[in-house]
């Protein structure tokens, strides 16, 4: 009986790519939390803090991880190695990555050898996510295509919904701490994931799905899946006021971390969703 039920709700849908359910989506949501708890103890442990300077040395390998699972999407790791590169292994693949390289550069500080390692850490992240985004492009001009209309388009549409949101945040509700820089990412990671999976199922020649359980239901109910943009300020305006108070309660290294993850569920998924339909993978 276990062992029906691991193949059915884990085995089965990552090998044949089907939609998440409410199993796998609750379990992959503890695995998440578990992570930031121990990345963070972790790094006490190690004496590197978390705070700003880290948040933003860590954008870039978020994009890498939603580039990564484009890689997988267009089928050239094969079915082998493409398993490393979907939910949740590719969390311990850029685990593996990112931790001995923030580490060895922590150690180069130390010795003198270079300064301000998280930025050098960030630095690389950037190299690593040019290299996959250079590669993909190249995949699509030479097996597929690439539509760049498509990316403005998208980007347009998560740069505008991001402004509404920011002046309703702003000015309606006068929450002056959204002016918060790490705050405005949060609302652009998820206004993009929004808008490419809006884009892409209502609106794209290739016929997309949302594989998640609360947004394919959604999308059912109200027949379109811009119902992803009141889905989303569902959790994200809750979430931004919670992670405030949280914040001038204990303005621990912590909070950042909280702050990174929801950051990354919202903007990986978005720029994979992007890319795919650049690429019409």
């Amino acid at each position: 009986m276990i062992r029906e039920f691991i193949y059915k709700y884990y085995i089965d849908p990552i090998r044949y790519g089907q939609p998440y359910t409410l199993v796998d989506t609750l379990t992959y949501a503890g695995i998440l939390i578990i992570c930031v708890w121990l990345i963070y103890r972790w790094l006490c442990k190690s004496n590197i803090s978390v705070d700003r300077e880290f948040v933003y040395a860590l954008i870039p390998w978020v994009i890498w991880g939603g580039l990564l699972r484009v890689v997988e999407d267009t089928g050239v790791s094969g079915s082998g190695w493409g398993i490393l590169l979907t939910t949740p292994f590719i969390f311990f693949l850029i685990f593996a990555v990112a931790a001995p390289t923030l580490w060895g550069l922590w150690f180069l500080e130390k010795r003198e050898v270079i300064s301000k390692f998280k930025r050098t850490f960030g630095i690389v992240g950037a190299i690593v996510s040019l290299g996959t985004l250079i590669f993909l492009l190249w995949y699509g001009l030479t097996t597929t295509r690439v539509d760049m209309m498509v990316a403005a388009t998208i980007l347009s549409m998560a740069a505008v919904s991001t402004g509404i949101v920011y002046a309703f945040l702003r000015h309606v509700f006068r929450w002056e701490y959204v002016s918060d820089r790490l705050y405005q990412l949060l609302i652009f990671g998820h206004m993009l994931d929004a808008s490419a999976t809006s884009y892409g199922i209502d609106l794209h020649s290739v016929p997309y799905v949302e594989q998640h359980v609360v947004g394919s239901a959604l999308i059912a109910m109200t027949g379109t899946a811009f119902v992803m943009f009141p889905l989303k300020l569902l959790v994200i305006i809750p979430g931004i006021w919670i992670l405030e108070q949280y914040r001038r309660s204990d303005n621990s290294g912590i909070w950042y971390l909280i702050l990174l993850a929801m950051i990354m569920v919202g903007m990986a998924p978005g720029i994979r969703d992007m890319l795919r339909m650049v690429l019409y993978v």
